[in-house]
């Protein structure tokens, strides 16, 4: 561990009860599932051929998207600050019978050798990581190759939602803020790492929260439709999935 243990970011998942009810918060009902499975299907098509790759998932939680690759093929390594949280991951990898192998650690000080794994992915990890420069640093050091990661837009409705959050969690500890990126930002960090955007994907252009309010995936893949055949997704589109190589 960091001398960020202390920050929100490691404590919340530093509970088993949060650990065992993560998924359900995060992709119950069909909005979350609609996410879990399109973002499944994102990083396996960046990341193909999968069959045979070594791939290290920094911020692996309880696992879900290390045994979605390792069941198409891939040798994955699931690493996560929060033991917690990697418990849960090697029950649910037992039972899904993918072999990942999940280790503790610290996405700001990978325990890897330079250039280690053919890809990196990393979900919704930059967003909370208290030093998101270093930690995208240390992604980009132990991949040969590719890296493939996630961040909320600050030309979105995220940027409002995260402001709000910020503002809650100073009240309300256990509120999960997070920040947004500007894709410059995101370029520039990428750059002084020796990498380049590739090719990236936006999800919604309307609040994850609305949707999931509405809770119609006909509705949201409707909606969101009109968006992108408008050209609103490509410059307002959020969360933003990129692909960088070396």
């Amino acid at each position: 561990m960091t001398d960020n243990s202390r920050h929100y970011s490691y404590e919340v998942y530093a509970d088993p009860a949060m650990a065992e009810r993560f998924d359900a918060m995060r992709f119950s009902g069909p909005i979350g599932r609609l996410i879990a499975d399109t973002q499944e299907q994102q990083i396996a098509a960046f990341l193909a051929p999968l069959e045979g790759r070594r791939i290290l998932d920094v911020g692996t939680g309880t696992g879900r998207a290390a045994i979605a690759l390792a069941r198409r093929g891939a040798l994955v390594t699931g690493v996560d600050a929060s033991a917690e949280m990697l418990e849960v991951a090697r029950r649910r990898a037992g039972e899904a019978g993918a072999a990942v192998s999940f280790v503790r650690g610290d996405a700001h000080r990978l325990d890897f050798p330079d250039r280690a794994f053919d890809a990196v992915v990393c979900l919704r990890v930059l967003m909370h990581t208290p030093d998101w420069r270093a930690s995208l640093g240390e992604l980009c050091r132990v991949a040969s190759q590719r890296v493939v990661f996630d961040y909320p837009s600050l030309y979105s409705g995220a940027a409002l939602q995260a402001l709000v959050r910020r503002i809650t969690h100073t009240m309300n500890p256990a509120v999960e803020a997070y920040r947004v990126f500007s894709p410059g930002a995101v370029t520039r960090a990428l750059a002084a790492a020796g990498f380049r955007v590739t090719a990236e994907h936006r999800q919604f252009v309307l609040p994850i929260a609305l949707h999931k309010r509405v809770n119609s995936e006909a509705w949201t893949r409707r909606v969101e439709g009109a968006m992108e055949r408008a050209g609103v997704m490509r410059r307002f589109g959020s969360p933003v999935t990129v692909v960088a190589e070396r």
